[in-house]
Parts: C-alpha cells; sequence; structure tokens
C-alpha cells in the first residue's frame, strides 16, 4: 500500500513539473504620468474605455460609413479568419494531451489447404474454411506529460491564438479611426472646394470688370493681368482640391469594402462636425490592459516562455503508453464473451542521447525570441504612449491654432476691403489688392485644414487610449 502511495505521489509531482520561466512583465521605459493633459478638464471628460465608437461619433453618416466598413471590409473579414485558424490550431495542439483512441472492426473468411495447417495432409485435396471477426479499440501512443513539453505546446498554441484576437482587436480599431480621418478629409476637401469656386466665380468676375476698364481706358494693362493671375491661381487650388479630395473618397471606397451608393458627405461646414467631447486619458499604466497591440504583444511573449519550457522538456525522456483491448472470435454467436478478450498494453521510452546540438539550438533559438518580443513589448508600449502624448499636445495646441487662425482670416478679409477700396479710391496700386485677396483665400483655406485635423487629432486620441467597448 505504501508502495503504491509513493509511486502516484512520484507520478503527481512529475507531472505537475513545468519549465516555463513564470511570466514577468517587462520593465516600461515610460513616464508615470502624461504631462500634456490639463487637470481642470479632468471633471467633464470621460474615460475612452467608456466610449463605444457610436458614441464618440455624433454624424449619422459617419457612423454609417463606420458600420458598413465593419460588416465589409476585406482586410477585417481575413483577420477574423486567422483568428478561427489560430483556434483550430490550438484545439489541434491542446488534444494532444489527451488519448486518442480509435476503434477498429473486421471481419474476414478463410479458406485454405488442410495440408498448410497439418503437414499430414499435405498429399490430399482437403481444404478447411472458418471466419474470423475482430472488434478492438487502441490508443496507439499517448505521452505521459511529465516535463509539461505537451501542455507548454498547448499553452503556446493558445497564446497565439490570443494574441490574433488582440491583433484583430487593433485592426477593427485602427480601422474605426482611418474611415473617421478619411471621412473628415472628404469634408473638409468639399468645403474647401465649395470655397474655392466662389473664389473662381468672383475673381472671374473681378477680370471680367477688369477688361471693361482696361477696354475703355481706365486701367493699365498691369491691373489687368494681375487679376487674371488672381483667378488662375483659385483654378489651380480648385483642381488641386478636387484631385486629392477624389483619391481620398477611392481611399473610403476601399476602407468600407464597397461603392460609396448615396452616402456621402453634406455641405455643411467642418466646423459642425460633431463629435464626443473631451476625453481623459487616464494613467500610462491603463494602457496595458486597454490597448489591443500592447495585449497581442504580451499574449506573444507568454507564449515565448511556454515555448522555452516546451524546449526544456525535451532534454529529458519521453515515455509513451500503447494498448488495445477487443474481442476475437470465429462466430458471431459467442463474440462479447470473456473468453474471446483479447488485449495488450506497452510502454515506450526515448532518451536523447545524441543529437548534435539540435536540442541546444532549440533552446536557445526560443530564448532569443523571448528576448526580441520582450523589446517589442517595450517598443510597443513606448509607442502607445508617445501616440497619446502627441495627440494630447495637439488637441490643446489645435485648439489654441484655430482661434488664432480665425482672428487671422476676420483680420485678412478686413484687409482685402481696405485694400479694394484703397485701389478704388485711386491710393494705392492693384497689387496690394491682388496680395490681400491671396493672403485671405490661404488662410480661409488653412482654417478648414486645420478645423478637419483637430477633428482627425481627436480620432487619434480615441484610437491611441484603445477605444471603447467592442460592439458587435
Amino acid at each position: 500500500m505504501r508502495k503504491r502511495l509513493l509511486v502516484t505521489l512520484v507520478c503527481g509531482l512529475l507531472a505537475a513539473c513545468n519549465f516555463a520561466p513564470p511570466y514577468r512583465q517587462p520593465d516600461l521605459p515610460i513616464a508615470e504620468h502624461f504631462d500634456a493633459f490639463p487637470t481642470a478638464s479632468l471633471e467633464e471628460a470621460q474615460l475612452a474605455k467608456e466610449v463605444d465608437w457610436e458614441t464618440f461619433f455624433a454624424d449619422p453618416q459617419l457612423k454609417l460609413l463606420i458600420s458598413t466598413a465593419l460588416q465589409r471590409n476585406r482586410d477585417l473579414v481575413a483577420s477574423t479568419a486567422r483568428i478561427e485558424q489560430a483556434r483550430a490550431f490550438y484545439r489541434i495542439q491542446n488534444a494532444a494531451r489527451l488519448p486518442q483512441v480509435n476503434v477498429n472492426g473486421s471481419a474476414t473468411r478463410t479458406k485454405a489447404p488442410l495440408g498448410s495447417i497439418d503437414p499430414e495432409f499435405d498429399n490430399t485435396d482437403i481444404s478447411v474454411q472458418f471466419n474470423q471477426y475482430n472488434v478492438q479499440a487502441a490508443v496507439a501512443s499517448f505521452e505521459l506529460d511529465f516535463w509539461g513539453r505537451v501542455r507548454n505546446l498547448s499553452e503556446s498554441a493558445r497564446r497565439q491564438y490570443l494574441a490574433t484576437v488582440e491583433a484583430q482587436r487593433a485592426f477593427r480599431l485602427s480601422l474605426i479611426g482611418n474611415v473617421a480621418a478619411t471621412y473628415y478629409a472628404i469634408r473638409s476637401g468639399d468645403e474647401g472646394i465649395a470655397l474655392a469656386e466662389r473664389t473662381v466665380a468672383s475673381r472671374q468676375y473681378a477680370l471680367d470688370v477688369a477688361k471693361l476698364r482696361l477696354d475703355a481706358g481706365v486701367t493699365s494693362s498691369v491691373d489687368y493681368e494681375q487679376a487674371a493671375i488672381l483667378v488662375t491661381q483659385a483654378q489651380t487650388q480648385l483642381a488641386e482640391l478636387q484631385r486629392t479630395t477624389a483619391q481620398q473618397r477611392n481611399q473610403l471606397t476601399v476602407l468600407i469594402g464597397g461603392p460609396l451608393e448615396s452616402v456621402l458627405p453634406d455641405a455643411s461646414s467642418i466646423a459642425d462636425a460633431a463629435q464626443f467631447g473631451a476625453l481623459d486619458p487616464g494613467l500610462p499604466s491603463a494602457l496595458l490592459v486597454n490597448r489591443p497591440d500592447i495585449l497581442q504583444a504580451e499574449q506573444q511573449l507568454r507564449s515565448a516562455d511556454a515555448d522555452i519550457g516546451a524546449a526544456r522538456a525535451d532534454f529529458f525522456p519521453r515515455i509513451s503508453l500503447t494498448g488495445s483491448f477487443g474481442y476475437v472470435s470465429s462466430e458471431l454467436s459467442d463474440f462479447f464473451v470473456p473468453g474471446k478478450q483479447a488485449w495488450s498494453m506497452g510502454a515506450i521510452i526515448g532518451m536523447p542521447i545524441f543529437d548534435a546540438g539540435q536540442r541546444s539550438a532549440q533552446l536557445a533559438q526560443a530564448r532569443a525570441r523571448h528576448d526580441e518580443l520582450v523589446a517589442t513589448y517595450q517598443r510597443t508600449v513606448q509607442t502607445a504612449f508617445r501616440e497619446v502624448s502627441d495627440a494630447l499636445v495637439g488637441r490643446q495646441r489645435y485648439t489654441e491654432q484655430i482661434t488664432a487662425q480665425e482672428h487671422a482670416v476676420e483680420a485678412q478679409r478686413l484687409l482685402a476691403e481696405t485694400a479694394e477700396l484703397r485701389y478704388e479710391n485711386g491710393i494705392s496700386i492693384y497689387l496690394e489688392v491682388v496680395d490681400a485677396r491671396r493672403s485671405l483665400f490661404a488662410a480661409e483655406q488653412q482654417l478648414i485644414q486645420l478645423r478637419a485635423t483637430a477633428l482627425q487629432n481627436s480620432v487619434s486620441l480615441y484610437v491611441a487610449l484603445g477605444g471603447g467597448p467592442d460592439t458587435p
């Protein structure tokens, strides 16, 4: 009884062996706080993880575009298929931890000369006929996982599967951000086109007036040519905006996985694009559990730990069991009786003696991959911290820049009006009007671009913080 207990205890201890190193979170080379976030706005801000994308984006057209992209984007479909592949591979690896039992059955009828059975009947033509029925359940080979090799291979596959899930989440979040950024670029492009078209029309009218004045001898050819230059500059800018906006539409078509159909930005100002208010970035440590790319890097690192455990276990003997149990009979009527039972069992042990350093190289490879993934994890954390910090700085400075640009546009408008009055009263030359109008047009276009960039920066902050709850 004591011997059996001792054997059971030893087997239990061996089964608990695991040579994988325990997971230790790498050092985080980042600051403890985000410097650019003003503490005064904490009361009105929410954490990004509490705000789903449908709440964050209030524009109904943008919501529809994002929803369509999440359903039809081909890269997202491919990432979902990769999850299924990883899940299937994990199931395959995990199945090796349990014995595989095969059931076989056979029935044969044999005719043979009696002489082949008994030499005394060699010179006779007598033959015998007999039946044989066989059913058995067999375990071809089941490894006793004393050293945790099979368990670690299964754990490595499981971690890779989880990493694939996080990779899909990261791509999904990136897709939401790209659709929103492209949408705002189209909105600002359309507004810029409308401004350029109005500018071309007004300058063309001024050019026509200049031509009448030139023909009447009231003005010089220099004034007329300068008016023509203003028209061509506006036409050039209009063509450039039409080109880039059309390309953005093509990009949006790819992102949403098909034609735009009737889903097009309206003619409202980019300044009216509704979006969620300020986001509280929280602490940098929150990125470790909110950012899917960081979680992906962590799962890959854990997978590398399991690979080290499997590589270490390869230095120890492998013990496998084989066995079968069934019935063999020549008659079906007395098939399943104790006397017709047939069984076998055995064990196979394999001990590595000489492999020319193959196992050592595999262990060294696993350790090197672990070191690589530690650096990858730390770099991913650093990148996340920088993206959040950049977006926070952008949120603060873009607000200030837009306010200053609005003042600049108003000042340029007044300057253009004053220049025209001065020219009409003969106080200044037409070149002053040209410069004022050119500066006003450039300032208005820059204001449109700044407003779109500020919206895109807000989206970047939402994505950098890991987004909100996943929704189907």
